[in-house]
């Protein structure tokens, strides 16, 4: 078996065996049942790689359900209706469309539409389902069971995640797939049983086999920003019972600056040589910023040759651009009227060089990370 969330290894003895524990919490025996059935033993695990403390084994047959014994007490439905509107105020989402997965019989879907957001759920069961639509909730029946998953309304501005997370084999699947149905930049409320606060407080019973993976703070964040999210805060509610976690659907990193600064380094370099006869430019560097520069500004037809000062790299040549690689003194056997200096921070130091031992020399540039600059002009 490999870890739920990362599929790391998990460390070959379990950190505790509950043995002849109920096989589920859910769907209890009658009498007829009791001949046949058995405890079962739970082995907690925990990943050699991200940390997760897991069990071991199979899911119950129920795992896509929410199955919730009750409605929520008149305590915890004050606790979520202020936490709701607050959450909606915060991102905007008020008159906005959110899901949320694994909603039973849309308990917290009443509220979500009373803080004013268009509330959507999505449930596994189809007696569930059949529950929400007579009372006027818009449910859609289905679970998240890979990460293209599209969920019927969306994108969602939105998501929320009551403690069910805890219940899916494959919780990084189901969290892509959740990020998937998200508008750019959605946000989201994953809250799970807190692990923190069960060992704190000794709570051995609270391992069930129906709860396959068990979440500290840090192994909640961690896993979360394996699935496409940002996570803005992750605190310890309701009694610090559960781990609250607000989250934003991270994007892309924005390189189009970048882009834009090699078109700028491209113009510079290019204008400098069109003042000089064809190949008679060097450049002086050949690290890794010089030989990258010379193969994305395509200047390799322009250039007579390389200039560095490591005995080890003279007479190689420069790769993919294929100049030739040499030593300070060809200067002076070979000259040439113009020099680049790509030499990172020693740019200064070999400009000064260029002007004391290479007369000849007569136009001397640095390439600095904002572009040219001109230290002997050679008109």
């Amino acid at each position: 078996m490999r870890c739920r969330a990362c599929t790391g290894s998990l460390h070959t003895h379990p950190l505790l065996r509950l043995e002849d524990m109920p096989d589920a919490a859910q769907f209890l025996p009658d009498a007829a049942a009791l001949a046949s059935e058995r405890g079962a033993d739970l082995d907690l695990l925990q990943c050699a790689a991200c940390g997760l403390i897991q069990l071991g084994g199979a899911p119950v047959h129920y795992y896509r359900e929410v199955v919730r014994a009750a409605a929520y007490s008149p305590e915890m439905g004050a606790f979520r209706e202020e936490q709701l509107r607050g959450f909606a105020r915060q991102f905007g989402l008020v008159g906005h469309k959110v899901l949320e997965i694994g909603c039973g019989k849309g308990e917290y879907l009443t509220l979500l539409q009373k803080v004013g957001m268009q509330a959507h759920g999505l449930e596994f069961s189809s007696a569930s389902v059949d529950h929400c639509r007579e009372q006027g909730l818009t449910v859609h029946a289905g679970y998240v069971e890979n990460e293209e998953t599209l969920v019927p309304d969306a994108p969602f501005a939105a998501f929320f995640i009551f403690n069910f997370l805890e219940h899916m084999p494959d919780p990084r699947t189901s969290l892509r797939g959740m990020a998937h149905n998200l508008v750019p930049h959605g946000v989201g409320l994953v809250e799970v049983p807190n692990l923190d606060m069960i060992l704190r407080h000794k709570l051995f019973s609270e391992f069930i086999r129906d709860h396959l993976t068990y979440f500290t703070r840090a192994t909640l964040t961690n896993l979360l920003a394996m699935c496409s999210f940002e996570v803005i805060d992750c605190q310890e509610v309701w009694h610090d019972y559960i781990l609250s976690a607000t989250v934003r659907k991270r994007s892309p990193t924005d390189v189009s600056s970048l882009i834009q600064h090699r078109e700028h380094i491209h113009r510079d370099i290019h204008q400098y040589l069109d003042g000089f006869m064809p190949r008679r430019v060097a450049v002086w560097g050949a690290g890794h910023q010089a030989l990258a520069i010379l193969s994305l500004v395509r200047i390799q037809d322009r250039i007579r040759y390389v200039v560095d000062s490591a005995p080890f790299k003279q007479g190689r040549f420069t790769p993919a651009t294929h100049l030739p690689i040499v030593a300070p003194q060809h200067l002076l056997a070979d000259p040439v009227d113009g020099i680049i200096v790509m030499a990172a921070a020693y740019s200064d130091e070999v400009a000064k060089r260029i002007q004391q031992q290479y007369d000849q020399v007569k136009g001397v540039a640095i390439l600095r990370d904002y572009g040219l600059e001109i230290v002997k002009n050679h008109a």
